[in-house]
């Protein structure tokens, strides 16, 4: 649409002329408007008069074909003593009026016309364009006046005379045989029910299915799987129903699959719509230039070393290298007051943009390919009692609605423990949770450590059900929760297979590729591996006698560990902690693990592919490694010495091609996107629904849902109250980011991201 310029005043004469055509521009418009909305009428009246016509053409061939057919088509048979007289009916009386109708109404149409026009007067006036109904007013008052006319009520008797044919008509045919032998509606409904092959689902299956579907409930009250699986059973095996075709195609499956195409069954010979909840769900991400989105959302950054910032950043990258869809990494925030508490060397940034070239730069020395990844941030803070970054305000905020299509959650029940903002299952199409740190094992060592791990046990399971579609555990050495299955997703960084290239490349050389001993590397807590290192060294001192162990690594426990390393006269050798890339660490042929804290080791992983022994006890966390030949694993603290003196006295052997691809990120990048079911939405082709018919299904109504839709509200309602939230744990003031956080990320106030209305 051109925009409308104002006219300019001019300077010098002419004035005159200039009004006068100003005033004959002004005539031409309103005269150009008034011919287009004749134009307008005269088109309609037009259109109105061709389907009138099409409709009387239409009505005289149903005609012609009813009496056609009656006349060649004997009448059906009909009660005893019942006048045959339909007939004649519909020949002698019926079929002459509507012929006199068309008459006349093909004879007065151009009279109808003209009454339109004459009474449809413009309206006078008018000083401006516009769209003018009173035309229609008028052809509707013209028709009302003409049906008003004398020939009113004969045109009408023969509507009345045609109604009152076809009532007795239908009257008549009540007592004939039209129906094929059915003797009224209940005759009808009855046999077609038993048309119907479907048995309606029994009371035993509705319970059965009840219990399945509150299994994860059940869970919260202390009621096994396996007990809820057997009770689901024996309820559905109670009920000897006939299988249906479609159940027989799959009779080796067990009776959960067939009390589900059982319940499938019903649902479809049923007709039943529903849709998924008692809300409908809100408008989400909508695919429209065949391209997805997906938000990898975790806990920590860089330059923390730390496995939840350094695996989370290369599976971004692992994924970004597809053209199917762009990825944003989303990591928190941390002000200078947290940094020095958590990066290395109290080192500081002054803004995310800073932070973000830093990431960049270090990813670009280990990947041997340049990411387009895409980096965001949100606001969090370090909490010294738990150790950890927590989330300040609504996480899910600092992700556009515009590409909030599938969500990757790297520590969903970190990410969630405190979360009052939307559920993430109502912002994603599909939200995958990967759970990277056994807290229940870290709990157990606090005080009063079993009652705390017994709540955050069911607190985890509360968040990760209300919040999640499916939930990854790396090893099984982590908490069993809803929506969950094992799977490591994780491989080891490019540089870690390079090192370990070169040095069997020296082995064929005949080189010494490891001219150091034994080592240890991990951050410097008590639970990270530490208490059960000092513990075996000191009940096997003697039986150790000569073996020296470096020891790599910083935190908060250093002094303690120093101390404690002192008093029982262990020969360790402590140093600061490094990157396990450096240069310093190549040479080492022994790494040594005894943590049983760890769900997946990373230092392990990489240990393995630098070509290195590793001695690890046989524990879940340790048993994706135990396929290797270079890991020695140990039950007892004697086989731990034996393992030890074993690595001590050989050479590891080099890994395979196969070995060496499983440690791999592109390994681990399959298994992910296996396992997380995004490889069958990211290669779906098909076309998606949008609006009302993408939510509507043909389904089964998910209890399940339900149930998760209330946890979510529930847990959303207590997240509120600053009291609780102090009560569990928080981080005062994190409900809401902070003015600090506001300045570093230039963030609008809270009370303008939220506003509250009203009281």
């Amino acid at each position: 649409m051109e925009s409308w310029v104002p006219p300019t005043s001019g300077a010098g004469t002419g004035g005159g002329g200039r009004g006068r055509g100003a005033d004959d521009t002004a005539f031409s418009f309103l005269s150009k408007g008034w011919r287009e909305v004749r134009d307008s009428a005269s088109a309609d009246l037009r259109l109105m008069r061709a389907r009138a016509d099409s409709l009387r053409t239409l009505a005289d061939r149903e005609l012609e074909h009813l009496l056609a057919s009656a006349a060649s088509t004997p009448p059906p048979p009909l009660a005893a003593g019942a006048p045959i007289a339909e007939l004649e009916f519909v020949r002698n009386r019926i079929q002459p009026k509507i012929s006199e109708l068309r008459r006349q109404y093909a004879s007065r149409e151009p009279e109808l016309r003209r009454r339109v026009l004459e009474r449809w007067v413009p309206p006078r006036g008018a000083t401006r364009a516009r769209v003018d109904l009173s035309g229609i007013t008028a052809i509707r008052n013209a028709i009302v006046v003409e049906v008003g006319e004398a020939e009113e009520e004969k045109e009408w008797e023969v509507v009345r005379m045609i109604r009152g044919g076809l009532k007795e008509l239908e009257r008549r045919s009540q007592s004939s045989e039209l129906l094929g032998g059915f003797r009224g509606t209940g005759d009808l409904v009855e046999k077609f029910k038993s048309s119907l092959d479907v048995p309606p689902l029994y009371v035993t299956e509705i319970l059965a299915n009840l219990v399945r579907q509150s299994g994860p409930f059940l869970d919260q009250l202390g009621v096994r799987r396996d007990l809820c699986d057997k009770l689901v059973e024996t309820l559905h095996s109670k009920q000897n129903h006939s299988p249906s075709a479609d159940m027989s195609l799959h009779g080796n499956d067990n009776s959960v699959d067939e009390l589900d195409l059982r319940i499938a069954s019903v649902l479809r010979s049923t007709g039943y719509h529903a849709d998924d909840g008692f809300w409908n769900e809100p408008a989400k991400y909508e695919v429209s230039d065949n391209k997805r989105h997906i938000a990898v959302v975790t806990t920590a950054s860089l330059p923390w070393m730390t496995g939840t910032a350094v695996n989370p950043l290369f599976r971004a990258a692992y994924l970004a290298k597809s053209a199917k869809q762009d990825v944003t990494l989303v990591v928190p925030w941390l002000c200078k007051s947290d940094q020095e508490l958590v990066y290395p060397n109290s080192m500081t940034l002054s803004s995310p943009e800073e932070q973000e070239t830093y990431i960049r730069n270090w990813l670009e020395e280990r990947l041997g390919f340049e990411s387009n990844l895409k980096i965001s941030f949100y606001p969090g803070k370090f909490s010294k009692e738990r150790r950890s970054i927590l989330p300040a305000g609504d996480t899910s905020q600092f992700i556009s609605s515009s590409v909030a299509d599938i969500a990757i959650l790297e520590e969903p029940e970190h990410l969630n423990w405190y979360h009052h903002g939307k559920r993430w299952t109502d912002k994603f199409n599909h939200v995958v949770g990967i759970v990277h740190t056994n807290y229940l094992e870290y709990i157990k060592r606090e005080k009063n450590g079993a009652l705390q791990a017994f709540l955050v046990k069911h607190i985890n399971n509360w968040v990760t059900r209300a919040y999640c579609d499916k939930v990854l555990r790396l090893s099984a050495a982590t908490q069993d929760l809803p929506k969950s299955i094992v799977c490591n997703v994780h491989g080891v960084n490019p540089k870690f297979l390079k090192i370990g290239d070169k040095l069997t490349s020296d082995v064929e050389s005949g080189q010494q590729s490891f001219s150091k001993g034994a080592y240890f590397l991990g951050k410097m807590v008590w639970a990270k591996g530490y208490r059960e290192l000092v513990d075996l060294l000191a009940k096997h001192k003697s039986d150790l006698e000569g073996f020296k162990l470096d020891v790599y690594g910083s935190g908060e426990d250093s002094q303690e560990v120093h101390s404690t390393a002192r008093k029982l006269d262990l020969n360790l050798n402590f140093f600061k902690g490094r990157d396990h890339a450096d240069d310093s660490l190549h040479r080492y042929k022994v790494f040594i693990n005894p943590s049983i804290s760890d769900v997946l080791c990373t230092a392990t992983a990489e240990a393995l592919a630098m070509g290195k022994f590793v001695v690890c006890a046989e524990h879940p966390s340790n048993e994706f490694f135990m396929s290797f030949p270079n890991c020695l694993t140990y039950k007892t603290s004697d086989e731990f010495v034996a393992r030890v003196k074993e690595a001590m006295a050989r050479e590891p052997q080099p890994l395979t091609p196969e070995q060496r691809y499983n440690l791999s990120w592109e390994a681990a990048t399959e298994r992910f996107m296996e396992y997380s079911d995004l490889d069958k939405i990211l290669n779906d082709n098909s076309t998606p629904l949008s609006g009302e018919s993408r939510r509507r299904r043909t389904s089964q109504p998910s209890l399940s849902n339900v149930v998760d839709s209330g946890l979510a509200f529930a847990h959303r309602c207590l997240t509120s109250s600053e009291v609780l939230r102090l009560a569990t744990g928080a981080i005062p003031g994190t409900r809401d980011y902070d003015e600090q956080h506001r300045a570093d990320m230039g963030l609008l106030p809270p009370q303008v991201q939220h506003p509250v209305y009203g009281w």
